[in-house]
């Protein structure tokens, strides 16, 4: 019986809500939200880190009418208890506890897992999941290194699972129209493409070593990444900023804005990358930069940036997110909302186009949550009717990559030689040990 329900979730065609891809969304109330989609069977679906984002999340998914939320997995028991009551809320009924994910990965109930860990996770969870025939939503970025995102590209290839990258704007509808104003010549060549991200974070302190909180699985938590004694200021948003475990703020936000211009301007791969900035505004733990600007070159004349200021928040073109494109005949600027503004090459606005929904690209843990649902829904549809994904993990990794290279750069201290067939770094011995990561004995990535 089990088998036959998987096969009817894989080839059932999902009855979805009519949404025109440029129009502006319909309010959704909280009640309402739900129903976004209809089906005749629901895709059962666990979770996996939900502290903050997978918390959002997992409430996020259990709204969804297709969707039956199972299991909640999280190495911090009171996160985890916490989303069952958030979900139960929701839904009427409780997903079951399953702190190791890999349990979760071996129950048969299960179709898909959310994975919203640190990131040191990201790729060998996927992986795992995909070698247990789950399909994957998978947080951006898609891997902490170069190598685990050629990995994801192939398992996706291997397994057959869907895996999708939750590059959410891809699927916000007036974003989508954004860059089919680019693409289709509206500012004619798209030559340069400039990105940012604001925030005003405080200091991390100096870390001691401690005694593991009696909530918090420690070693299930370092998992895949070597093993360290556990500090007071990794856990559980600073580990963003440890190489060890984080990739900077250009992972982290930047590559939203980046995937952006990649997609809006048809490009792969660069053939140069560098990178400025460094630690700044405080004395403590913090290793990744706080102040950092990527430049990217590629072949045909097309050059991006990216500017991140995680201890700054003076904003660009009046907010603290966005991507802005500049061609021969005009400009395109997306900011943090679901809309954009089209000037002419003057600087005279022709149009503009806004979403009455608000939208807080600061807020970590759910800055959109009802567009997001559509992205959501792609996933589902790639499931349920094989349809294209709007962010697959062939695109997800080439975005990731970028930022990737730039963080790099920055970590060797000179500008890098890329190969534009394949984003490979060319002839430097120091860069390419940065290509890899080094695992914990046994939780090597293996296909």
């Amino acid at each position: 019986m089990e088998n036959n329900r998987r096969d009817f979730i894989r080839k059932t065609v999902l009855g979805t809500a009519a949404l025109t891809v440029g129009g502006v969304l319909p309010g959704f109330s909280a009640r309402s939200y739900r129903n976004i989609a209809g089906a005749n069977e629901r895709i059962n679906v666990g979770v996996m880190g939900v502290n903050s984002r997978g918390n959002a999340l997992a409430q996020n998914f259990a709204m969804q009418k297709n969707c039956n939320l199972v299991y909640v997995s999280d190495v911090d028991t009171r996160a985890a208890a916490k989303c069952i009551d958030a979900v139960a809320k929701i839904t009427g009924s409780k997903p079951k506890a399953m702190p190791d994910f890999r349990n979760a990965l071996e129950a048969k109930d299960m179709d898909a897992i959310v994975v919203a860990t640190p990131d040191h996770w990201h790729a060998p969870a996927a992986l795992l999941a995909m070698k247990a025939g789950k399909h994957v939503y998978l947080e951006k970025p898609c891997s902490h290194s170069p190598e685990e995102g050629e990995i994801l590209v192939q398992a996706a290839a291997k397994y057959g699972q869907v895996l999708q990258m939750g590059n959410q704007r891809r699927s916000w509808p007036n974003v989508v129209e954004a860059i089919k104003e680019i693409q289709s010549g509206a500012i004619g060549k798209p030559y340069f493409g400039k990105s940012w991200y604001t925030n005003k974070r405080g200091p991390i302190g100096v870390g001691k070593e401690a005694a593991v909180p009696d909530w918090l699985n420690w070693d299930l938590w370092q998992g895949p990444a070597p093993r360290r004694a556990f500090k007071d200021n990794y856990v559980h948003y600073n580990w963003h900023w440890f190489w060890h475990w984080g990739t900077g703020e250009a992972l982290n936000n930047g590559t939203h804005m980046v995937d952006l211009l990649r997609w809006g301007m048809e490009v792969d791969y660069p053939n140069r990358v560098s990178s400025n900035g460094g630690r700044f505004h405080y004395q403590d733990d913090w290793e990744t930069p706080d102040t950092q600007v990527i430049s990217l070159d590629f072949p045909g004349g097309f050059t991006m940036t990216w500017e991140g200021r995680s201890c700054n928040a003076r904003s660009i073109e009046g907010s603290s997110v966005g991507a802005q494109f500049f061609g021969d005949k005009g400009s395109v600027l997306i900011t943090g909302g679901n809309g954009y503004t089209l000037f002419d090459v003057s600087g005279k606005e022709l149009k503009k186009v806004v979403d009455k929904d608000k939208i807080d690209p600061r807020n970590a843990a759910s800055p959109a949550q009802q567009l997001d649902a559509l992205h959501i829904q792609n996933f589902f549809d790639g499931i349920l009717k094989g349809a294209q994904l709007h962010s697959d993990i062939d695109s997800g990794h080439k975005s990731t990559l970028l930022v990737q290279l730039g963080n790099i750069a920055q970590r060797v201290g000179h500008s890098l030689d890329i190969d534009p067939q394949n984003g490979h770094i060319v002839k430097d011995r120091d860069a390419e040990k940065l290509w890899s990561r080094r695992y914990e004995k046994g939780w090597e990535m293996k296909l």
